[in-house]
């Protein structure tokens, strides 16, 4: 019923406003609310995920950083052309601390099965590869990855973080917030009165009860206590049309575990790539370092050798008288 109303833009406009459609988190003027700021840094995988415009950069999403080079983040977050950056210790989004990265984005991998004209389908998954890599410290450290999988129980204790409003039409929190965001299983977010079919077995609900807490940015970790740590089971993807935290629409991500072995399959094969690339370069660097090593050493040991012939001549070939 729901997935008609993607695929009919001409059904009537008592059908639009009967059924709440998903909507990308960056399209909905709520992002984290009801929920508190974090401790500074205390989520060390966050990431502000910024593009360029008239030479000034603009947050438009959020992201993990899962190896020192590559960023986990939302298809639909990048599936345009754009200057990317990425903000990494961030915390206050107008004051610097000292303890922020900057870091740009070479290339973008999205999902060769994302479809920006049918979110429902899943797939909104996407890889950043930075153009260095990250110092990590006590400020930047990499998110933990589920296993391969994995699906956690009704009700898990999750957190979503962000930088977004403070109140529906409120203003933007300078500083990363924090919600709590019980986890919701799929078999009860994928029934009738919840979001029903829209929701695939690939992506895991957050929130939708008055306890929760509301959608963060697009992009950004979903970030699920299991045996005592933290780790990334989601990237928050849509919500309802009808509104943040609208009851039993929680918030949807895309659920990592699903996608475990497509991660480490971009990561693995394209930084083997490069590594093989980055070995060429250095070889044929020393191979041409050590030609011209050889060749002034060749050089040398012709004109020592023509200075010996010359003295030589001068001083036992004398001309006949």
């Amino acid at each position: 019923f729901i997935d008609n109303v993607f695929l009919n833009p001409c059904s009537s406009f008592t059908l639009l406003k009967s059924v709440p459609q998903p909507r990308y988190l960056e399209e909905m003027s709520q992002r984290v609310i009801g929920g508190e700021v974090a401790s500074p840094n205390s989520w060390p995988w966050q990431v502000s995920l910024q593009f360029v415009s008239d030479g000034s950069y603009y947050l438009t999403c959020g992201g993990t950083l899962i190896r020192a080079n590559w960023v986990l983040t939302a298809a639909h977050c990048v599936d345009t052309s754009r200057t990317w950056r990425v903000l990494l210790g961030e915390h206050d989004l107008f004051s610097n601390s000292g303890r922020e990265q900057e870091l740009d984005v070479s290339q973008v991998f999205i999902h060769s099965n994302w479809n920006s004209d049918s979110l429902d389908s899943g797939y909104d998954i996407a890889l950043l590869k930075l153009s260095s890599s990250a110092t990590l410290n006590s400020y930047v450290q990499l998110g933990s990855l589920p296993p391969s999988g994995q699906i956690l129980p009704n009700n898990n204790l999750c957190y979503i973080t962000g930088w977004g409003l403070t109140s529906t039409g409120g203003s933007i929190s300078a500083q990363l917030k924090q919600a709590y965001l019980p986890l919701v299983d799929y078999k009860t977010c994928s029934s009738s009165g919840w979001w029903g079919s829209t929701v695939k077995n690939t992506m895991v609900c957050g929130g939708g009860g008055a306890e929760s807490g509301c959608n963060g940015d697009s992009g950004g970790p979903l970030n699920c206590l299991y045996n005592g740590k933290y780790y990334v089971h989601g990237i928050a993807s849509f919500v309802s049309s009808w509104g943040c935290n609208y009851p039993q629409k929680p918030t949807v991500f895309t659920r990592v575990s699903a996608y475990i072995d497509w991660i480490n399959s971009v990561c693995t094969h394209y930084t083997h790539i490069c590594d093989i690339y980055e070995r060429k370069v250095i070889g044929n660097s020393i191979f041409s370092r050590v030609a011209v090593e050889f060749i002034m050493l060749s050089l040398q040991h012709i004109i020592v050798a023509l200075w010996l012939h010359v003295m030589f001549n001068h001083l036992f070939c004398f001309p006949d008288h």
